[in-house]
């Protein structure tokens, strides 16, 4: 693998930081601004739809720039939007922090797969694009844990600052490692748009809605859930993030590995027991021990996701990969937004902070039965160009 996926590594985690590390803080934003905790999760919701509207929008105006500087330039953007979080005077600046530092991620991710699956040949490009995505997964074992201790211990302020300087090395990183790799020639916004005619990658991206939206329907609660229902401490909250980050991790390498070799039957078997895992989890978050590790199987069969669903849109948008990708990205985030607001729903409807479990099971089984449908639509068409077309290394005139 490249050095330079190192760097763009260091830029993912970063983003994964300041996207997760909202969920072991809630509480105390809550608090500090008098707000529900259902209220407190409009910062997940905004942030997720701030990547589903700056994912295209600034992938199309990045168009005419080499990639590597529009990284650059995305990153800045991020670190602007941190800043702005740790001097909120009101939960609304603070909303408006986390939706411009949002802006960045859809494009980042979107643009930084495509660079990845550029570097290396083309049997090993969701495993490149894993290696980027490792930077999100450590962002969850160390970066988010460290930043809810700090934000419970010293407040959450100091965490949001603490993340803009994380910002600040990746942008660092990505000006010194990643190479000057010149715009495709040929690109325009029109094939680009093109490829969403194609219905799999529709059903792709309908997929990474529905699939990921389960994870987060049940972690984006996580810390009342933990505290209030299993009965675990304030300060145990860290250490579980840490058990979902670690299944992340997991779950990313088994993704990364095994997309490139069977990429649909991984994605029955991560949607299909992530479903199972998930409404299992209603009733093992009365235990402290079987929360513990449904914490870690929800992150590790969410996370395997990732890279085969990145990759199968790579493969559906035929030459035109970069807007898809980003929008794919996006498309995550579209569930990440659409799963907080529906578990803030039900926990204020009175069902209690399990029922987001119940919510997210259904939304990994409904993404279940997309990728049914969508091999079996693949099954009567013609095979698609490989990967290897779509995404062609960057000496060549030319993929969230």
């Amino acid at each position: 693998m490249p050095l330079a996926l190192l760097a763009l590594a260091v830029g993912a985690f970063g983003i994964g930081t300041t996207e997760f590390v909202i969920m072991g803080l809630l509480p105390e934003i809550a608090a500090d601004y008098g707000v529900t905790i259902p209220t407190a999760g409009l910062l997940v919701t905004g942030y997720a739809l701030g990547v589903v509207l700056g994912a295209p929008l600034l992938t199309v105006l990045g168009g005419r720039v080499s990639r590597k500087r529009m990284l650059m330039v995305l990153m800045g953007l991020f670190v602007a939007g941190n800043v702005l979080s740790a001097l909120a005077p009101s939960f609304g600046v603070m909303l408006a922090g986390r939706i411009v530092a949002s802006l960045a991620h859809g494009s980042f991710f979107g643009i930084g797969s495509v660079v990845a699956a550029d570097l290396v040949a083309p049997d090993k490009k969701a495993r490149a694009i894993a290696t980027m995505f490792t930077g999100l997964t450590v962002a969850n074992i160390v970066g988010v844990p460290l930043g809810t201790f700090i934000g419970q211990a010293v407040g959450w302020r100091t965490t949001f600052a603490a993340v803009a300087a994380l910002g600040v090395i990746g942008l660092l990183g990505i000006a010194r490692l990643v190479p000057a790799m010149p715009r495709p020639e040929g690109t325009r916004l029109g094939r680009e748009l093109r490829a969403f005619r194609n219905p799999q990658v529709l059903l792709a991206m309908a997929m990474t809605v529905l699939g990921f939206g389960g994870v987060f329907a049940a972690i984006t609660y996580i810390a009342p859930m933990m505290t209030e229902v299993a009965g675990y401490s304030e300060g145990a909250v860290t250490w579980l993030l840490v058990l979902f980050g670690a299944g992340m991790f997991l779950g990313n390498l088994i993704g990364g590995r095994y997309a490139d070799r069977a990429l649909m039957p991984l994605l029955y078997t991560t949607l299909g027991g992530l479903a199972v895992v998930l409404a299992l989890f209603t009733v093992a978050a009365h235990d402290k021990v079987l929360a513990a590790i449904a914490i870690v199987l929800v992150g590790a069969l969410g996370f395997a996701t990732v890279p085969p669903l990145q990759k199968r849109v790579l493969d559906q948008a035929h030459g035109a990969p970069t807007l898809a990708s980003a929008v794919n990205i996006g498309a995550f985030n579209l569930g990440n937004a659409l799963a907080a607001w529906l578990g803030g729903l039900v926990i204020a409807a009175g069902l209690g902070y399990t029922a987001p479990n119940w919510v997210g099971a259904a939304l990994a089984a409904a993404a279940l039965g997309l990728a049914l449908w969508s091999a079996a639509l693949e099954r009567r068409t013609p095979a698609p160009a490989p990967a290897a077309a779509a995404v062609a290394p960057a000496r060549t005139p030319v993929h969230h």
